[in-house]
């Protein structure tokens, strides 16, 4: 056999990536504390739930005056009411001292913290201060101008999932609930050498047979692109004991391996040789039926990848999307990257290699019918041809022609608008945090919107989302959930959960007695202050049965959420009201049961098929199966 040896095992694609990655530990390489000002565009490690209610306080959101709303009623512009100054005002990051008293207007900054006492706020434009007095000029609704503690972040809310790129929304969301630092993955470093007599650095005054190294700077930003450090090994010229002396440096100093140029088996090409000489496993791969690309080499040394990739540059880039990328965002901590695909019309005929998978890169023309896809076949040599193109199509290998007009799949490169797989709207549950993080794991991306369990269901029968959470009580029946269905929907049962009455542990006036001997207390004495629940959520329909009609102080003060109920306990604006017991435990207060509340999901039957949707009902119905009692986990 002659210096210009033939491949020894020329396979296809998909056995190819089989036997690099089963030969590797793809698991992320470690994580590492960092302070959020250092994070951005790093991948979050673990998933971040939030220890403060944002915000953390019941907060002004005008100038004006915090009040009972029903002293305001009734007041307009030609018949303006008045209202008893309090001496104190409230200023922004001032804990009120005193208690707002009926009849009276405390003065409060935007962002003040509201008095106990007062249910709403009157915006600054709308009154008048005379002689220890302020004429109110328009009425407010209990709830006015607030921004209840924990609407917009509520304590133990899954903020942040494990795998989150963190740009500057997300990092701003970390400030807001005071982490300082975070864990993430930590980035693969991966040291790019080119190889051959030819390579020169761009700078360099160019001589006969010379080619700048344009590998190094594409593969360099490549690896930035996929979450890696690049690290340039420079250029090696063909000679095996420097070639040797620089591998094994970078396989000290990195986690990934990328040599550029000689990986074929001509009498110069010295890559292969050199790295055929580790055995642990060594080479895995050398040769794949693709084009371009045929010459690629995978090795694994010191448990490391090591890949050699054609030294022409479209061969090189596409062969590192194919087989380098996806591994450096796995040990990144990534999810694997989805590209866009687009329908269009070969432009004209074309020929392709039987027994190679070719990946023909194309130019999208928009027509007044289609898209149609020009070939920009420049070959692998070429330097623009990657950079120009709009997509690829990929030719199977027992394709020998593809016509004029046929219709083709076109992947985009770099172009694709990653949309969530799965719409989320309905009644908030950390339980529900937990199952979307999972999905998240499977790459399946989520979008949820907490907008209540009515609102939810609605947008369920309107098909506007994929599944809506949803806990209703028809007090007719004492039913959950099915009563309020139509033929539009499927319910996929949940879990259970326990409601009941929250209030500071060591209260006299509630412990030991049952949630109906609650009420009458809280409707005999004005001093105890209830806080209910919007209208609309299914915690709201529980708290009207157990009232039955009753109206106790506190009834207008309506936040719409758990997390806010259990904040104004804790922070003494209020007494008594009915949450879940997780969030109860979660901020150490007492719980009496009521019931226990059926959380389940409706499903509009125009979806109940899509693939994101069966993995979340297969997942939903494992963790039912792995829990001894379906509650919701903190």
């Amino acid at each position: 056999m002659s210096d210009q040896e033939q491949f020894l095992d020329v396979i296809d694609r998909d056995e190819a990536e089989r036997r690099f990655r089963s030969a590797l530990n793809l698991q992320p390489l470690g994580t590492e504390r960092l302070a959020v000002r250092e994070s951005l565009g790093r991948i979050l490690a673990v998933d971040v739930l939030a220890q403060v209610d944002v915000p953390s306080f019941d907060r002004s959101n005008f100038d004006g005056y915090a009040v009972q709303a029903a002293a305001t009623f009734g007041a307009n512009e030609m018949v303006p009411k008045s209202i008893q100054l309090s001496q104190q005002s409230i200023e922004a990051g001032v804990e009120p001292q005193s208690v707002l008293q009926p009849g009276q207007a405390m003065t409060i900054a935007t962002g003040g913290m509201l008095p106990r006492g007062a249910d709403a706020v009157l915006m600054v434009e709308y009154a008048e201060e005379r002689s220890g007095l302020v004429l109110v000029r328009r009425a407010v609704t209990p709830g006015f101008g607030i921004a209840f503690a924990g609407t917009d972040i509520a304590i133990g809310e899954t903020v942040l999932r494990a795998g989150t790129l963190l740009t500057s929304r997300e990092t701003g969301v970390l400030a807001a609930i005071g982490n300082e630092f975070v864990e993430v993955w930590r980035r693969p470093r991966v040291t790019i050498i080119s190889t051959g007599n030819e390579i020169i650095p761009p700078g360099a005054a160019m001589r006969p047979a010379a080619v700048y190294d344009s590998n190094s700077q594409v593969l360099a930003d490549a690896v930035r692109e996929q979450g890696g450090i690049p690290i340039l090994g420079g250029i090696i010229r063909d000679n095996v004991d420097e070639l040797r002396s620089a591998l094994l440096k970078a396989i000290e100093d990195s986690d990934v391996v990328l040599l550029s140029g000689g990986t074929s088996k001509g009498k110069g090409d010295l890559c292969y040789r050199v790295v055929a000489e580790w055995k642990d496993p060594g080479i895995v791969v050398h040769g794949v039926a693709l084009k371009p690309g045929k010459p690629i080499c995978m090795a694994v040394i010191a448990s490391k990848p090591v890949v050699i990739l054609p030294g022409f540059p479209t061969s090189a880039i596409f062969t590192f999307h194919e087989f380098v990328a996806p591994i450096l965002r796995l040990l990144g901590g990534r999810q694997l990257e989805s590209q866009g695909t687009l329908t269009a019309s070969m432009a004209c005929k074309t020929n392709s290699e039987i027994g190679r998978t070719e990946y023909l890169l194309v130019g999208l023309i928009k027509t007044d019918k289609e898209l149609t896809a020009f070939p920009m076949g420049k070959g692998s040599g070429s330097v623009t041809a990657f950079s120009r193109a709009d997509g690829f199509v990929t030719i199977p290998r027992h394709t020998e022609i593809v016509d004029a007009g046929e219709q083709v799949q076109v992947r985009l490169i770099g172009r694709d608008l990653e949309l969530a797989d799965l719409i989320v709207i309905g009644s908030h549950c950390v339980q529900l945090d937990c199952l979307l993080t999972q999905l998240q794991q499977r790459s399946i991306h989520s979008k949820f919107l907490a907008v209540g369990s009515t609102a939810g269901l609605m947008a369920a029968k309107r098909g506007e989302c994929d599944v809506a959470g949803i806990h209703l009580l028809d007090p007719l029946t004492g039913t959950y959930n099915r009563p309020f269905l139509n033929d539009a929907v499927t319910l996929v049962e949940g879990y259970v959960r326990s409601q009941g009455i929250v209030f500071r542990r060591g209260d006299k006036r509630f412990e030991g007695r049952t949630p109906d001997e609650i009420v009458a207390e809280a409707n005999r004495d004005s001093s105890i202050v209830m806080v209910n629940r919007n209208q609309g959520s299914g915690t709201r329909i529980l708290v009207e049965r157990l009232l039955a009609g009753a109206k106790p102080c506190g009834y207008a003060v309506q936040p719409n959420n758990h997390s806010a109920v259990s904040a104004a306990i804790v922070q003494n604006r209020a007494d008594w009201g009915v949450a879940i017991e997780a969030i109860a435990r979660l901020n150490h207060l007492a719980f009496i049961p009521i019931q226990d509340e059926h959380y389940d999901f409706a499903i509009p039957n125009s979806r109940l098929d899509r693939p994101a949707v069966q993995e979340f009902i297969a997942l939903l119905s494992a963790m039912k199966k792995t829990s001894s009692k379906s509650t919701e986990p903190l």
